[in-house]
């Protein structure tokens, strides 16, 4: 790659130059913090040509763990990796003059630009959507925020268990008798980053259509509303209203708690006892396997499990129906249990942990892991794949996450002409 430092190799699911890109010749200036990364990812997947503005000395989210081998490190980090391939990286401070400059020029060919600064701060930079429109009337600008660019929240501060909280998700998680709590990992800007995508690509749509470009304004708060969504089948299928239930059974009317998740020799597996016209894929081919395997006492052969209503049980009734069918679970593998459960149409599925997914056939089927090397670690990063696949186009990891500065020469040197004197003197002044 001319100006580039490594020839990147992928082991696995090589992309070839001649493949198509799904969105080719399109640029986005990525200026977002860990809350925006994965929006400006899945542009590179897609083949925008994604470029990653730091502050000179690199984004702070470099320095979140886990880091690679357990060595603290601002080029090490794994969430940065994970965030941040399919992306070329700069440095710029673009509070100093001649960083605004230099952004401004940057913008007069970019497609888009992703951020997430507090409202107003771009603006008050003049790099606000309204003075890159006037140099660039095409440029499509996305903004992530905790609660959007307008309303009385605009200016508050929230941190993921904040949005969470407010975005009604803490609500469904937890133990009943207990207060809500957050889901174990960071959601609610990986909900917005999704949604910024999203909705920049509606709005190159529109671009495509019209030639204008807008500003995406996009609240993690209303984002994470809507992820709520699912809780609303429950009701249209059951009449239920979803509360915390705790970590593995789902709250029913009764008070009685149906477990969702079950031990077995070696993790766990989904399973539920369900009635009526869901008996037949759970737990009527479920009590005839136990039968065959002299497992099921004798009155789990008596109900008449089209005619159960699991709503109407009562705690006693189904912890005494749950206790032999989780022995029977537990004296089994997930494989076995799977397998089993397949032939006999048995709803069941494994819960796979990260070991089972890298080693996971259907997976592995669709080349969906890919190794990526990393020269300066010497080694080869195993990496999830493409999100999607198109039978006329490539999607995946074409390069690995930059490091500090890498690209400084290539874009501000070869692509915007500045002399090696010119970008010296720039990073001994802080601009880059």
């Amino acid at each position: 790659m001319s100006g580039n430092c490594y020839n990147y190799r992928l082991r696995k699911g090589l992309m070839s130059d001649h493949q198509a890109k799904i969105l080719p010749g399109l640029r986005a200036l990525d200026l977002t913090d860990e809350r925006g990364l994965l929006c400006g990812k899945v542009l590179g997947d897609l083949g925008v040509d994604v470029i990653k503005v730091e502050r000179p000395g690199g984004d702070p989210a470099r320095n979140i763990g886990p880091f690679y081998h357990d060595i603290p490190h601002p080029e090490r980090g794994l969430f940065w990796f994970a965030f941040n391939t399919n992306k070329r990286g700069i440095t710029l401070n673009i509070e100093t003059q001649d960083g605004k400059l230099l952004f401004r020029r940057l913008a007069r060919s970019a497609d888009f630009v992703i951020e997430s600064f507090p409202p107003g701060y771009l603006d008050k930079l003049g790099l606000g959507y309204p003075e890159l429109a006037e140099i660039n009337p095409k440029i499509i600008m996305a903004s992530i925020t905790p609660f959007g660019q307008s309303g009385p929240y605009r200016d508050y501060k929230a941190s993921d268990i904040v949005v969470m909280a407010l975005g009604g998700y803490m609500y469904l998680c937890g133990d009943p008798d207990r207060p809500p709590v957050r889901f174990g990992c960071p959601q609610a800007y990986l909900h917005a980053s999704m949604s910024a995508a999203v909705a920049t690509l509606v709005a190159y749509n529109y671009r495509e259509a019209t030639g204008e470009g807008q500003h995406v304004d996009v609240s993690a708060q209303a984002s994470t509303v809507g992820s709520t969504g699912d809780a609303l089948h429950f009701w249209n299928e059951r009449q239920l209203t979803v509360r915390r239930g705790g970590s593995l059974r789902l709250k029913v009317a009764t008070g009685s708690q149906q477990r969702m998740v079950w031990p077995c020799q070696d993790g766990y597996v989904g399973f539920a006892v369900h009635g009526s016209r869901m008996a037949k894929n759970y737990t009527t081919p479920m009590v005839a396997w136990m039968e065959s395997e002299g497992m099921a006492p004798g009155f789990l052969r008596e109900i008449d499990w089209e005619a159960f209503d699991i709503n109407m049980v009562s705690r006693e009734e189904l912890d005494r129906i749950q206790e032999p069918i989780g022995r029977f679970l537990l004296s089994r593998t997930k494989a076995e249990l799977s397998e089993e459960a397949v032939k006999r149409r048995i709803i069941l599925y494994p819960v796979s942990s990260s070991k089972d997914l890298l080693e996971d056939r259907q997976l592995g089927a669709r080349d969906f892991w890919e190794e990526v090397e990393h020269p300066e670690l010497g080694a080869a990063i195993t990496y999830p794949g493409p999100f999607t696949k198109a039978s006329g186009t490539s999607c995946g990891i074409q390069r690995r996450p930059p490091l500090i500065g890498e690209h400084n020469l290539e874009i501000l040197g070869d692509e915007l002409g500045l002399s090696r004197e010119e970008l010296t003197t720039l990073k001994q002044v802080g601009a880059i």
